[in-house]
């Protein structure tokens, strides 16, 4: 064995820097990380041929006094933590220490800083660990970090870095992370003389969305808000149709960190179980707010892995937020039509544009064609009835009633054009007795001629209290089957919008949920002898734990010599599977804490069942049938896609097919 000897300081430096700075994103996360615990709420970052050459990072935070700022630049030292009980409370996002130092040690740094009390600022420059320069200077309040060369003097390290663009895309994911973690400052991210990334710092958190993943992302999301046992968890998650292919747009952020947990994402996936496609993966942004003794970030170097106290009340707490928000946000699919489109004669009406035939419609810019105002009666003057076939008795003309002429003028002012509601001039009794007084009632006298008489006035009725009047709750209107299209789709109304159901996919999921439903009464088959599966010990522990729960999927499992259990029993429903796989699956969900532990094979027979138990396409179906499915699956928020992730309702409002057919511009 070789003598033990002390490392010089150059070499311990590089290997410490190895721990903390691989690439250019990991001095960009340093920098970042150091200027939002700064304060600064303005953060500018630029880089060059991917970091590798020139990157600068500016924010207007607190700045660096001189004193402190050589100081800055050794191996743990920090401001953000004093003693060992701060490690247990901490809500910075550095805080080791390692940051300054391992930069320096491979790169050539150069430091312009002023605090706002100061009335110079410090120029500091460092290579190799080597301090150069360290002057006054003026400069504007806040810090600015210009890092040049990165790996000059470990070329081992700088053969391995991919090609710019690669190093690039990896500075860019850092700087939408931070982003997305604190839409309260407003960064600007620029790559080789192009803006490519600027935030609002508006403190909304959907501004900061639509800066990182665009207007068609933030248009996908529904909101979430939901606290459970001291567990705030807010932001955005995907519609299911809108899901992605691979897990990268899964974004949790514990305290305003950005953190990879494989608790929150089986939560996130458990959640969207049965409602999403195959193959496709929920998508959101989810900031989770946990007192800061119940989580370690200082598991893992770069500080993204985290560990909490409670994986399994973590699990819960994502997934019931999920469900909450899909129950709550996900209605049924809406169609657009399209509301711009210039259609020809032809195109509606089938007309040749030679054809002669002229034929007009209404059109987008065109103004409706006003009627003439007609002349309207006055109120002492009732125009005569136009000629017409009447069938009234003579007896009863000749004596026209009080009633009928009232009746007569009624109408006559209901024909007059309405003006605008002027609630301040309301009519008075004396002012509605004298305009009844004044009306001219035909009377014969022996003569054959007609006189006007003077009616008595209406009696002022002393005004009362008016009654209280209990508006009864509008009761929701009912969907309604009209027919059905091509045997598959069941057409519907319901209020002013217009229903698409596809009957197979309502009734596969209504089916399913029902399975679901029923899946505690699973009876179990007894094996004629047990069958001994031997587990991992974190898997036998599991089973162990959890013997009774086990019994209620249908399954007898005893545990026998660690770390082997003995199946006595399986559910029937599982045929002639393996008992081995299915068993090890059990255990694994139970050690990821998942709410429902069955396994998915389970999920697998149920869509077996649901598909061919269900009225298929093209199937003859009366409409007393389809009444009955609609509303069976109408009003349930867990209907809203089969099993397999296609949806099963779509709607589309009056408004829209009014707008189809010109009848609203």
């Amino acid at each position: 064995m070789s003598e033990i000897k002390l490392l010089s300081k150059e070499v311990s430096e590089l290997i410490a820097a190895g721990e903390v700075i691989d690439r250019p994103a990991s001095v960009a996360k340093e920098l970042l990380e150091n200027a939002v615990d700064a304060g600064a709420n303005v953060i500018t970052i630029e880089i060059k041929n991917g970091g590798r050459t020139y990157m600068r990072v500016t924010d207007n935070g607190k700045g660096i006094s001189m004193q402190d700022l050589p100081t800055a630049f050794l191996r743990h030292a920090t401001s953000k933590i004093a003693d060992k009980n701060d490690l247990e409370k901490i809500l910075t996002l550095g805080f080791r220490g390692e940051a300054l130092a391992s930069v320096c040690a491979v790169s050539r740094v150069s430091v312009l800083t002023k605090r706002v009390s100061d009335d110079y600022g410090t120029h500091y420059e460092i290579e190799g660990g080597e301090e150069k320069v360290c002057e006054q200077s003026g400069c504007p309040d806040g810090t600015t970090f210009v890092i040049k060369d990165i790996f000059y003097n470990v070329p081992a390290r700088l053969k391995f870095l991919r090609k710019d663009s690669t190093e690039g895309n990896y500075v860019a994911e850092m700087v939408t992370k931070l982003a997305l973690s604190h839409p309260e400052i407003s960064f600007k991210f620029i790559r080789d003389n192009k803006v490519e990334l600027l935030s609002a710092g508006d403190g909304k958190v959907y501004s900061a969305i639509y800066s990182v993943f665009g207007r068609e992302f933030a248009a996908s999301l529904i909101p979430v808000n939901y606290e459970w046992k001291g567990i705030h968890i807010t932001g955005y998650t995907v519609k299911p149709l809108e899901s992605k292919p691979n897990r990268k747009f899964q974004n949790f952020f514990v305290n305003h960190r950005f953190i990879k947990s494989v608790a929150c994402s089986c939560a996130l996936e458990d959640a969207y179980r049965n409602q999403i496609m195959v193959g496709k993966f929920p998508a959101c942004v989810l900031y989770i707010d946990i007192a800061p003794d119940t989580v370690d970030v200082n598991v893992h170097p770069t500080k993204i892995q985290v560990r909490f106290s409670n994986e399994g009340l973590m699990h819960e707490a994502v997934y019931f937020a999920i469900k909450d928000s899909l129950l709550k946000n996900d209605k049924p699919r809406e169609m657009v039509l399209e509301t711009r489109r210039n259609f020809t004669q032809q195109q509606l009406y089938g007309v040749q544009p030679d054809s002669g035939v002229q034929m007009k419609f209404a059109c987008a810019d065109e103004k409706p064609v006003q009627p003439k105002p007609q002349p309207q009666p006055t109120a002492a003057y009732v125009p005569p009835p136009q000629e017409s076939f009447d069938t009234t008795p003579a007896a009863e003309k000749a004596q026209p009633t009080v009633k009928s002429v009232v009746e007569s003028v009624s109408n006559a002012v209901a024909q007059k054009e309405p003006e605008p509601a002027k609630p301040q001039n309301r009519v008075t009794v004396e002012q509605f007795n004298k305009f009844v007084s004044e009306i001219p009632l035909p009377e014969e006298d022996n003569g054959g001629s007609f006189k006007y008489i003077q009616k008595q006035s209406f009696e002022k009725v002393p005004q009362q209290a008016a009654p209280v009047i209990v508006e009864e709750q509008e009761q929701k209107p009912k969907p309604v089957v009209i027919g059905e299209l091509f045997r598959t789709f069941v057409v519907a109304q319901c209020g002013d919008d217009m229903i698409l159901m596809d009957k197979h996919a309502a009734h596969e999921r209504y089916i399913f949920e029902k399975i679901k439903d029923e899946k505690n009464t699973l009876d179990p088959q007894m094996l004629l002898e047990p069958v001994m599966v031997v587990l991992a010990y974190d898997e036998y522990d599991a089973l162990a734990q959890n013997v009774d729960k086990i019994r209620t999927l249908g399954f007898e499992i005893e545990p026998d010599v660690a770390p082997t259990v003995a199946v006595k029993g399986v559910p029937i429903i599982l045929g002639d599977q393996n008992p081995t796989e299915v068993v090890s699956e059990l255990a694994r969900n139970f050690i990821a804490n998942k709410l429902d532990p069955q396994v998915e094979i389970f999920d697998d027979l149920y869509h077996s069942l649901a598909c061919k138990a269900a009225i298929k396409a093209h199937d003859k179906s009366s409409l007393v049938e389809l009444q009955a499915l609609l509303e069976a699956v109408y009003d349930n928020d867990a209907i809203r896609y089969c099993p397999h992730g296609r949806p099963v309702l779509i709607k589309l409002s009056k408004r829209d097919i009014e707008k189809q057919f010109k009848r609203i511009v």
